[in-house]
């Protein structure tokens, strides 16, 4: 058997997702830092939803967001 054979594709890190996650954890997704998903959320590049004080990010359409950035580049 070889290695090629062995290696199983990377789980969807999207799957058992709630609706909203918290822009920490969506920057843990993303692999950028906590400040800057902030950042990316004030600016309007993450797409998010404000319940109260808090921001949330949708994660279909980060889901969405990241899978069109793919077949752009």
């Amino acid at each position: 058997m070889s290695t090629s054979e062995r290696e199983t594709p990377d789980p969807d890190p999207f799957a058992g997702l709630p609706l909203l996650i918290p822009v920490p954890r969506a920057a843990k997704l993303l692999g950028i830092s906590r400040a800057a998903a902030y950042r990316f959320a004030s600016a309007g590049d993450l797409p998010t939803k404000r319940l109260g004080r808090r921001v949330y990010v949708v994660s279909a359409k980060l889901r969405e967001f990241i899978e069109t950035e793919d077949e752009a580049a």
